[in-house]
């Protein structure tokens, strides 16, 4: 392992900074209630995998996987901390969590994007599936990629 890597999120250590990335990219930067960031998907016992991004020992990326439907995977939480954008956390992140959804068996994946990071998931083979919709008070538009 390096100092810097995407990996599952398998302890509770793990999922705390996945958690504190989703808490100040989510709820401190974009404004989001808590109570619409955090969800049943969150519960240690719950079947989403998480994902956390790591610079040097401090977490800067998560990312949550679950299954929407039989062979169909749904991305989640896709989050990047300020002051590492555009250091190709993101696409580390995506590239992790395809990697799990082909392991279990999902044929394809399925996720809100925000608008404003529309044309990022189409640069990784996702497609937009519908108009603009609000969630969170965010414009977002379901994508959908065949693995």
């Amino acid at each position: 392992m390096t100092n810097s890597d995407v990996r599952v999120a398998t302890g509770d250590a793990e999922r705390d900074d996945a958690f504190g990335v989703r808490k100040a990219v989510f709820v401190d930067e974009q404004g989001v209630d808590e109570e619409l960031e955090w969800d049943e998907h969150d519960d240690p016992d719950a079947e989403a995998v998480h994902f956390v991004a790591s610079r040097d020992g401090d977490a800067v990326g998560a990312a949550r996987l679950r299954e929407y439907e039989p062979g169909v995977g749904k991305v989640e939480r896709v989050a990047v901390l300020e002051s590492a954008r555009g250091e190709g956390w993101g696409r580390r992140l995506m590239e992790a969590l395809e990697a799990e959804a082909r392991e279990r068996g999902f044929d394809s994946l399925l996720l809100h994007g925000q608008t404003t990071a529309e044309g990022f998931y189409r640069g990784l083979g996702y497609e937009t599936k519908s108009d603009e919709f609000d969630e969170a008070g965010i414009p977002h538009v379901e994508m959908r990629k065949s693995l």
